[in-house]
């Protein structure tokens, strides 16, 4: 979900309904993470509504609640109910910058959140409406950053791990250097029907959303209006269309939908006159695990073991990765 928030700058992705065929299961399984060290911490992994991931979290030793891990939002955000319910300092208000909307929003103080054994302190988080976020809160970049979170979609677990860990690239088959912007970890040099884009890998959201720069660089028909809403409840109305290729180190998506509209986040981090889009759950799903490490800035993609094949095969023989 991509939001922006003024003074803790934050993104906040709506929400897209849109089918994707799903990646055939395997048998055999994806490497797991290192379980022997001390480092990782295996969370459970729940689904919410449109695909959600949730990991349960304690606030000042209250809880637990189901917060998203949403990586392209820069502010961990707190719910009104919880706030109600924590009697949470309020500090003033900032502008929260949503997919469809800027908005006002009280701030507050959250003196400690734990995730796992990890505690994290004196955040300034914006207060949502659960109706609007889907979940008790959200665990935005100002809390991820000092970790590694690898989200394993076969096995539906979280392994978060500090970033002073040895890290191991094992069973990656594809590693790319990312670039910060606000905390936010962009890929510059992806390739949509040949344009250059950048992409921001967002877990806070069901569909994947491109602006229409990159809309009229490709020239896509439009094929149909989809609508969400944003964290601020207020709907966004785009063009979903097909999109023949999305190639990003070397591997291509093939015949993927992306809802195309000009959104105020994108302005925020600088992209609005460059060709951007925003990878949702919908497609994060197609691969077997996801890497996102923040200290060395760099996301990791885990292909199902008939795909990673099936692209060793094609490279051997001419270079061209399909998924």
């Amino acid at each position: 979900m991509i939001t922006h928030f003024w003074a803790l700058p934050a993104l906040s992705i709506a929400l897209f309904d849109i089918g994707v065929e799903p990646v055939k299961p395997v048998e055999e399984q994806a490497v797991a993470p290192n379980l022997a060290d001390p480092t990782t911490e295996i969370l459970d992994l729940d689904e919410e509504r449109n695909q959600r991931l949730t990991i349960p979290v304690m606030i000042g030793g209250a809880g637990p609640y189901d917060f998203m891990i949403d990586t392209g939002s820069q502010a961990t955000a707190v719910t009104h109910e919880i706030n109600e319910s924590l009697g949470l300092t309020r500090l003033g208000t900032a502008t929260l910058v949503g997919m469809a909307s800027r908005r006002t929003v009280d701030i507050v103080e959250v003196d400690n959140l734990e995730v796992g054994s990890h505690t994290i302190n004196n955040l300034v988080s914006p207060v949502l409406y659960r109706a609007h976020v889907g979940a008790d809160g959200i665990i935005g970049l100002d809390t991820l950053q000092d970790f590694r979170v690898l989200i394993d979609f076969r096995e539906e677990t979280i392994a978060v791990q500090d970033t002073t860990a040895s890290q191991d690239r094992k069973g990656f088959e594809i590693i790319v250097r990312a670039r910060q912007e606000l905390g936010q970890l962009l890929i510059t040099d992806a390739l949509v029907e040949g344009v250059r884009a950048t992409v921001i890998i967002d877990t806070g959201a069901q569909g994947s959303l491109a602006n229409t720069v990159l809309q009229e660089r490709i020239r896509t028909k439009r094929a149909s209006e989809v609508t969400s809403t944003d964290v601020n409840g207020v709907s966004l109305v785009g063009q979903m269309s097909y999109v023949r290729s999305l190639e990003i180190e070397g591997l291509t998506l093939t015949n993927i939908p992306l809802a195309f509209a000009d959104a105020p986040a994108f302005e925020a981090l600088g992209l609005k006159d460059k060709p951007v889009l925003s990878l949702g759950m919908q497609h994060l799903k197609l691969f077997d695990r996801v890497a996102i490490d923040f200290s060395r800035q760099r996301i990791l993609f885990d292909l199902p073991r008939d795909v990673a094949r099936a692209m060793r095969r094609a490279k051997r023989q001419n270079g061209v990765r399909t998924f």
